[in-house]
């Protein structure tokens, strides 16, 4: 399996991380694992930043995983697709944190990079 198929793994569970942030700082009487959804729209302040992070991650993911595949399949050169795979989970991790820090235009540029590896891989396979 390639790093870039790794990639699509981590990028289809890294949503997880910032759920897991968003749900369990919310601690105590707050927390409502019985009805999540309910719950995380309630939240405010990092934990509810938490969620949109996680909700993002999830729509961030199909362009990404069609974008590596369709690469592969094109044959693009191996270390290209790989490069902008990493590049990819690297903004992600990145937009994920500045956007609990509360960071909105270095998040925007963090988001901006991780778009720019997905079109450089749909370029790349064109």
């Amino acid at each position: 399996m390639t790093t870039a198929y790794w990639c699509v793994l981590i990028a289809a569970y890294l949503p997880l991380a910032f759920t897991g942030i968003a749900k369990f700082g919310a601690g105590g009487k707050d927390f409502d694992n019985a009805a999540p959804r309910a719950m995380l729209a309630k939240l405010d302040g990092w934990r509810a930043r938490a969620n949109w992070a996680q909700l993002n991650g999830f729509e961030a993911f199909p362009p990404f995983a069609a974008a590596v595949i369709i690469a592969h399949l094109t044959a693009v050169p191996q270390p290209r697709i790989d490069a902008l795979a990493l590049g990819f989970i690297a903004a992600r991790v990145v937009y994920g944190l500045l956007y609990l820090a509360n960071l909105a235009t270095l998040r925007s540029i963090a988001w901006t990079a991780a778009v720019g590896c997905v079109v450089a891989l749909f370029v790349s396979a064109a």
